[in-house]
């Protein structure tokens, strides 16, 4: 494989010292190609290699994303990396929504106000990024390993995630896809990747502390299918209403409100009416 003619400058030695203090045998390693990040790390983990890494790759050849969608990555046009760490919280319950809630915050710290000419970043439930206007930018994809290498409660969770930091073609897309550049001009990917994965370590100490509830009011102010008729696999549809305690979608249908998992749901808006 070639080298690009500009080699991505990535923040590895920075964001050790940064995490290497709160998750102890941390390390950083990026990958010019790999098939998935998140297969890697699974790969390893039932190997017995369960240490605590951020691997990053410049180019990502089958990336999978929920539901076994295909997620491709060329270098520049995307930042690609799993977080893995041993983990033994109390409730798994709404761990991807608070992962999404410290991205979220990690790129647009503060939401535009109303009038502001700026895109706002939001939260599609239960692990997808967009800007307004149903453009993805992003997705997560949380894959959990036990037994080899752990100790008591302890399982190897793997935090996959993929983000535009250039708009992909939108050809056969229903909606053009949303862009880093969008949020900030200043990102590109290293830039992303610094000021995600600290915020996010910390973020994940907490959940296994205190679980999702602490950060149900963050997820609410960026909760893109808040009031949205939305439609469920099943073949049920309603309103959404927010989300519970432990991350369950909440949706208002004919026979009642129903909580909503993503283990046996997805969720999709319907298309909005023509006018």
């Amino acid at each position: 494989m070639s080298l690009p003619a500009n080699p991505i400058r990535w923040p590895a030695e920075a964001l050790w010292q940064a995490v290497s203090p709160l998750l102890e045998g941390f390390s950083v390693e990026i990958l010019p190609e790999v098939d998935s990040t998140n297969t890697e790390l699974m790969r390893r983990a039932r190997a017995g290699r369960c240490e605590p890494i951020l691997l990053v790759t410049e180019q990502q050849t089958a990336g999978r994303g929920r539901l076994g969608r295909q997620w491709v990555s060329q270098i520049g046009d995307s930042l690609t990396f799993s977080l893995g760490l041993p983990m033994a919280p109390a409730e798994w319950s709404g761990l991807s929504l608070a992962v999404g809630v410290s991205l979220a915050q990690s790129l647009q710290p503060q939401l535009p106000a109303a009038g502001e000419d700026r895109l706002r970043l939001g939260l599609k439930w239960p692990n997808d990024l967009w800007l307004e206007g149903d453009r993805k930018l992003g997705g997560i994809l949380i894959e959990t390993a036990s037994g080899i290498g752990l100790s008591g409660p302890d399982r190897y969770v793997v935090i996959g995630v993929g983000l535009n930091v250039r708009a992909p073609d939108s050809q056969g897309l229903s909606t053009t896809p949303a862009s880093l550049r969008e949020v900030d001009a200043a990102l590109d990917a290293p830039t992303a990747l610094a000021r995600i994965v600290p915020p996010l370590v910390r973020a994940l100490q907490a959940f296994a502390r205190h679980g999702f509830a602490p950060v149900r009011a963050q997820f609410a102010e960026r909760d893109l299918l808040l009031q949205r008729e939305v439609n469920l696999s099943d073949g049920h549809s309603g309103l959404a209403q927010g989300v519970g305690p432990d991350g369950a979608l909440l949706v208002q249908t004919a026979e009642g409100l129903r909580a909503v998992t993503s283990s046996d749901i997805s969720v999709r808006p319907r298309p909005a009416p023509l006018s």
